[in-house]
């Protein structure tokens, strides 16, 4: 029997277990009236941005040809580069082609044999991979617990350089690490704190959460806020150099095509032009989380453009999901192992594109949905 028969029924059980469980996905192209994308301001599909990329596709071509140490550099994401660092108040950053990629090159880079990894409990998937691909050893604390830090940073007997890594915004409950007290942490105990600002950049602080300096990078993808692709990360001019010599997600990395580089470009100066696009999502975000209050719908506290809606059984929230596709709205159900075993919720994403009226309807709409399909996360008849 061919080794291959072994292995298709290994994985069809693998599947079929998924299935079994409610965890299976799929594949699906955007539909309806978008509550789940990371678009927040709405940039994706900006006139000027669209522009700005055809044009450098008509000038550069499509593709970079290679590794930015290869062949695949250009002076537009050297350009790009010196800019967002001056958006960040950074000495220095570098671009990669993903936030996930960005993610296991800081980690895997920085962190060595006899070094210590502190890890959010809540942390991204490209975190934790980006720890277990290092040397280091890890100790994941407990989800904003900054006494849990301290005493298990205290009581650290591993000799090398500490780490504390935490999103600023967290993706899945939409809630702000608690910056200020790690940062302090991280100068009692001589640490770096490496702050994953992908979903505040753009919106929230100066010009995102993540601070720099030497006590500080923050890694701050393009695909949310700044409507596009990639991701930068950011600090002091040593690390960025550091990794553009020892990064391995970096060095064996075809390039972004150059095209992406205008693309930014326009998508800087627009976050930087148009601050009432930030305003107006702050504003429609607490706007919805007020309208589903008033439908009795229970959500975490909280004032970010991510607001969850926890229903707890993975059916039931793929057939709240499907009740508002209906209707539709594109609200996507989350699952384990997004997120922990029995918090199957609804991840709701707020953008400037969705008006007052909208956002009423969708409460409304999500208000009987969980009547017929979750009623314990839905208010009395």
């Amino acid at each position: 029997m061919p080794a291959s028969s072994n292995l298709e029924r290994r994985l069809r059980a693998q599947l079929d277990m998924l299935e079994a469980h409610g965890l299976r996905r799929t594949l699906r192209a955007p539909s309806g009236i978008d509550f789940a994308s990371n678009d927040y301001l709405g940039l994706s599909r900006h006139v000027s941005i669209c522009e700005a990329m055809a044009a450098a596709v008509a000038r550069e071509g499509c593709g970079s040809t290679g590794s930015r140490l290869l062949c695949g550099e250009r002076e537009a994401f050297a350009q790009l580069e010196r800019r967002f660092a001056r958006f960040k108040g950074a000495e220095s950053a570098l671009y990669f082609s993903t936030g996930y990629m960005a993610n296991l090159a800081v980690l895997a880079t920085f962190a060595e044999a006899g070094d210590v990894i502190y890890s959010d409990a809540h942390n991204h998937a490209s975190l934790i991979d980006g720890a277990r691909l290092s040397k280091a050893e890890r100790r994941i604390f407990p989800h904003h617990n900054p006494a849990a830090l301290a005493a298990m940073m205290t009581q650290e007997t591993a000799p090398g350089q500490k780490f504390i890594v935490t999103e600023s915004l967290f993706s899945m409950d939409g809630d702000f690490a608690p910056l200020a007290e790690y940062a302090r942490l991280a100068n009692a105990h001589g640490a770096v704190l490496i702050v994953d600002d992908a979903h505040a950049v753009g919106i929230y602080g100066r010009n995102g959460l993540g601070l720099s300096g030497d006590a500080w990078i923050s890694v701050s993808t393009a695909g949310k806020a700044l409507g596009v692709c990639g991701a930068f990360v950011a600090g002091p001019e040593w690390a960025i150099e550091t990794l553009i010599q020892r990064a391995r997600p970096f060095i064996f990395s075809t390039a972004s095509p150059p095209a992406v580089a205008a693309a930014l470009e326009a998508s800087l100066e627009l976050v930087g032009r148009e601050p009432w696009r930030r305003t107006q999502l702050i504003e429609r975000a607490a706007y919805l989380r007020r309208r589903l209050g008033e439908a009795g719908i229970a959500i975490p506290e909280g004032s970010s453009q991510i607001v969850p809606v926890i229903i707890g059984d993975n059916e039931r929230a793929l057939l709240v999901a499907r009740a508002l596709e209906a209707r539709g709205f594109d609200a996507r159900a989350i699952r384990p192992p997004s997120v922990p075993e029995g918090t199957a919720r609804l991840r709701l994403s707020v953008n400037t594109n969705l008006p007052e009226p909208t956002l009423d309807r969708f409460a409304e709409a999500l208000a009987t949905a969980l009547k017929e399909y979750a009623p314990c996360c839905a208010a009395s008849s």
